[in-house]
Order: structure tokens, then sequence, then C-alpha cells
């Protein structure tokens, strides 16, 4: 329990419904959705479709997502995998010849066929019961009369915005600016592309003029990408992968989603004695960067399209993360682990939501960089991801660029389960930080005995290239220790990431968590 002499955020307790986000209002239409009758999944549809408005510079119908459901009188975790190919036309060998080493992070070739609204459409059907058309209402709404922007998305939106560019700047400024807090964000554009896709089907979407409408800004620019890839857009179910430290099950999503990250991680704490450290000292956060180092290093490696990813096995098992354990020096650091092709981001929404009946989802909805490729439609105004920066242009990588390929995405939903059954849907947004955010916090739970709103708010480090970032709520005498132990220690400009939480206790009370470094918060019925 906190201590209430101090500012802080309680826990949400609630017995019929709960949902969790980065903004207010879309916790309160996932809300609303359940209220309505609606499944966790339309809640969490609902909630996330209404934060590409709530947040432009995070996420939208330009983008992608995964997510994790445990349906109600199952403790089966399924695993949805709504994440977009490279056109077919697309080739690591063309970008090579032009000089590049990395994918142009603001231009048509990073931009992959956003399949968000695909997944979202066959969620609907799958787990829930209103129907997309009433899904995508409020969000119509919203669109149409406008959103107050937020304190931190006006935050994030003055650095995001320099990725602007045509359409993207009539778009997403207002009057020519940069909104800041409290003015009205409107999208008609939008509004307008949900009302044929309620009326006609996901098909108005991928097909027609809307589809036109993103070709165009695309084509207009050099991209390959043609009206057939957009039509064979495709999303497909799969089956998560999971990792156990100290009795708990980490479920997370296969690849090409980067989960693997975070079980490895944990896999190699468990050879230390992390429970008998200071949880906000220096050692702790020394081999917790060691530990990140060399799992990521791992994930640059291995991880990428599923069809291409040939060693995930050898990942997760306990052997690799023993032999990786060993190469920790306490006293030490070392060297950092190679970067990926893509540049730092940290722009993504995650969302959760438990039912009455038991349902529990964990999703996640991102246009990768803030305002991803900075490339919008013209008329409509969809702004379009720039998730094939995450390929590379390594000859005969895993991940390098191919026709049809999905790239290493960094968005992950997490899931725990006790004893066989889902306890917990959580997420930690921010970036490269997630698997780390997933390790932190279960170790936070399982460690240290926090509660999920202690785990959350907890000051948070991450060794992200040759630096490690460290909150300004971690003492200035770690800091110092860090350093002497080889770090390049900095403090970030802005916090790391976001987190969201939904505990589902033994006699079915749902206690909710939310981050107090974003907007958002948990609410219940």
């Amino acid at each position: 329990m906190r201590d209430f002499h101090f500012p802080g955020r309680s826990e949400v307790y609630a017995s019929n419904g709960m949902c969790a986000t980065s903004h207010p209002l879309g916790a309160a239409i996932g809300i609303d959705i359940l209220k309505r009758g609606g499944t966790a999944m339309d809640a969490a549809i609902a909630g996330a479709l209404v934060l590409g408005i709530c947040e432009p510079q995070m996420t939208g119908i330009g983008g992608d997502l995964f997510a994790l459901v445990s349906p109600s009188g199952s403790n089966k975790v399924h695993a949805y995998n709504g994440s977009g190919r490279a056109p077919a036309a697309s080739s690591a060998e063309t970008l090579r010849a032009q000089g590049h080493t990395t994918v142009p992070l603001y231009g048509p070739e990073a931009v992959t066929i956003p399949t968000a609204m695909h997944a979202f459409s066959q969620l609907s059907e799958k787990w829930g019961k209103l129907g997309l058309d009433a899904l995508l209402a409020p969000t119509i709404h919203y669109a149409e009369e406008g959103i107050p922007v937020a304190p931190r998305v006006a935050f994030d939106w003055l650095d995001a915005s320099n990725a602007l560019q045509g359409a993207g700047k009539t778009h997403y400024l207002v009057d020519g600016k940069v909104p800041k807090a409290g003015e009205i964000f409107r999208a008609p554009g939008q509004a307008e592309v949900l009302k044929r896709v309620a009326k006609d089907g996901i098909k108005a979407f991928y097909e027609g003029e809307i589809a036109d409408d993103m070709l165009s800004a695309l084509n207009a620019l050099g991209g390959v990408h043609t009206a057939s890839d957009f039509a064979g857009v495709s999303s497909n179910e799969t089956n998560p992968i999971s990792g156990t430290y100290k009795g708990t099950d980490l479920f997370e999503h296969p690849p090409n989603g980067q989960g693997a990250t975070a079980i490895l991680m944990l896999n190699i704490l468990k050879h230390f004695d992390i429970a008998a450290m200071d949880p906000l000292g220096t050692q702790r956060a020394h081999i917790e960067a060691e530990a990140t180092k060399l799992a990521y290093d791992a994930r640059n490696r291995f991880l990428a399209d599923p069809d291409h990813t040939a060693r995930l096995e050898h990942m997760l098992s306990s052997e690799t993360a023993a032999q990786l354990a060993a190469l920790i020096d306490p006293s030490r650091a070392m060297a950092s682990a190679t970067k990926l092709s893509e540049a730092v981001h940290k722009d993504t929404i995650y969302i959760t939501a438990v039912d009455r009946d038991g349902m529990s989802v964990s999703l996640i909805y991102s246009i990768f960089h803030g305002f991803g490729s900075g490339i919008a439609s013209e008329k409509f105004g969809i702004l379009l991801q720039n998730r094939g920066a995450g390929f590379n242009l390594e000859q005969g990588h895993p991940n390098e660029l191919g026709s049809g390929k999905r790239p290493m995405h960094t968005i992950i939903p997490g899931m725990l389960v006790e004893n066989g059954t889902p306890s917990m849907p959580f997420g930690v947004m921010g970036g490269a930080y997630q698997p780390n955010g997933h390790a932190r916090f279960v170790s936070n739970l399982k460690d240290f005995g926090m509660d999920a709103q202690s785990a959350i708010d907890a000051p948070r480090s991450f060794a992200e290239g040759d630096v490690l970032k460290v909150e300004k709520g971690y003492s200035e005498q770690v800091r110092s220790e860090l350093t002497e132990l080889g770090h390049k220690v900095e403090v970030p400009s802005g916090p790391i990431g976001g987190a969201q939480a939904i505990k589902i206790s033994d006699n079915g009370v749902l206690v909710g968590a939310s981050d107090p470094r974003k907007d958002g918060c948990a609410l219940g019925y």
C-alpha cells in the first residue's frame, strides 16, 4: 500500500469490468462499451481507435497492432498479428545500390501496408459482440467534433511534428502550428474514412478511393506500393510464446514482435539474486543494463518475419541464458549491443480491458516513430507508419527488407499467467524499451513484492545504444556509481515509456494500474 502522505496514484478496484490506457477518453469509451454489453475485445478496439485522435503522434489507422487475448471460459492465451508487410516490389538490393545503409525513416521505403484496420475487423468478428460499426462510432464522433490536446500529448507533439511533410502538415497542425495543451484537434478526413468502413466493410479501407488516396501519397514520393499490395492485406492469429520467472508465466507475442527479448532478459536475471538488491540501487540497475545489452543483441541477430526467424528456440533456451549471464561482470559495464537500423522512438499506445465474463485483452497499436513516416494522404489525412524502418539492409540477414516480409516490431503486448490462469494483461510502451520494461515490471512484482501501481511508478533505467538512460527518480549517488562502473549515464529529456495493467484477483475483483508518465488512467465499474 502506498504512503498517503505523498503524491501518487492508488490502484483502481472494480468488479464488473475495467479498461486502462494512456488517455482518459480511451478508458472512458472502453468502459461505456463494456456497460453496453460489449466484450473486452470490443472495449479495447473502440478505445484504441479513439486514441488515434487523442494521441495522433503515437498511433492511427495508418499503423499496425498486436494483441493477446484470453477468452471468457478459457485459460488459453491467443496471439493476433496485425502487422503489415512490405510491398511486393520492395528490395533491399535496390536501396543498397542507391547508397543506403538503412531504410530511410521518412520516405515511402519505410511504409509497410497499414494492417491495424484489417486486424480490428477480424478481432471484432472473432471476439466481439457489438460489431465493427458500433466500435467505430465514438471515433467518428470525436474526429468530427474534436478533442482537447492533453498535456503529455502536447509535449510529445512538439518534437514529433518535425517529421510531418506535405499533407501531414495540413492535417496534423492546427492553423499551421503545433497545438498547445487545451487546443482542439479535429480529423474530419478520418471521420469520413471510418464512416465508409462502418457502412461498406473493411474492403472500403483497402480498395477504392481510400486506398487510392494512400497510394497517391506514396507513389508521388517514389513508393513502389500498388493497389494489389493494399487489396491483399492480411492479419492472422498465431501462438504466443512464454517463459517463467519465480513461478509466474510471462506470455508474449512471437516474432515478428520482440517479446522473446523480454523472456530472455528474465531468464538471464534468474542467475542473479535480484531480490537481495536495493530496487532503486546501483547494483540492480547495472545487472539489468548488462542483461539488456545481451538480450537485445540476440534480438538484433535473430528476430524477424515469422517465416524467417530460425533461432527462436535457441534464444529462449535456459542454456543460452546461462551462457549470457556468465558474461556479466558485476563490477564493470560491457560494450553496448549492436544498434538496429531503426532510430530511437517512443511512440505507441497500449490498452488493456477485462470484462465481467472473464475475457482479458492486451493490445498495442502504433505508427512507430512520432507521426510515423510523416507522410499523410491528401484527401483523408491518413498518416502512414514507417514500420519498414525496422528492417535492415544487411544481405542475408533474417530481418533484411524483402518483398512481402514483415519487419521486426518493437511493440509487444504482455500477459501474466499464475497457476495456469491468466492473471494480468499488461503493457509497457516506449519503443525499444518495451522488453526491458516488461522484464522490470515482472521483477518489481516478483522480486520486490510491489503491487502493479508501485511497479509501474518505480523509476526506470534503460541501456540504449552506448548510453544508460536513468530517470530523475534515481539518486545522484546511483548515477555517480553507475558512471564509476563504466556506464555513460544520461538523464533523458522525458520519462522512459509508460505502462498499464489490470490484475484479475482470485475473487474476481479487478485491480487497475496506470502510468503517471502518461495522461491516462484505469477505470472500472
